[in-house]
């Protein structure tokens, strides 16, 4: 099995999948990174429970493709990932950074597909 994400599309007819790696490459607290075929990047997250999460690489506070590379935790129960850079937290289900709520994060739905 391979973790896949949902590349965006303007109609709904068009969503594909993208395979980006193993379930085994995702250990809980640490962050995976993906290129993407439009260039762009994901960072792909498992939390302890087995769940994959993924959302946009690129923090929109530095400019930088970091967040892959951040610390993982939950507030009031929400998981999330802080950028190893200036420590905003970014919600890995909404992508809302949860210390600035006008800012976020794309997100992109996961799901295991045959390899």
């Amino acid at each position: 099995m391979t973790l896949a994400v949902e590349l965006p599309s303007d109609r709904d007819s068009d969503r594909t999948w993208f395979p980006v790696c193993a379930p085994s490459a995702l250990v809980p607290g640490r962050g995976v990174a993906a290129l993407l075929p439009d260039g762009g990047q994901v960072a792909l997250f498992m939390d302890r429970a087995g769940r994959p999460y993924a959302i946009g690489n690129r923090d929109p506070f530095t400019g930088a493709y970091v967040l892959s590379r951040g610390l993982t935790g939950t507030a009031d129960g929400r998981p999330f990932v802080a950028s190893p850079l200036l420590k905003q937290r970014f919600d890995l289900e909404t992508g809302t950074c949860l210390d600035d709520p006008a800012v976020s994060v794309p997100v992109y739905r996961v799901r295991e597909i045959a390899s």
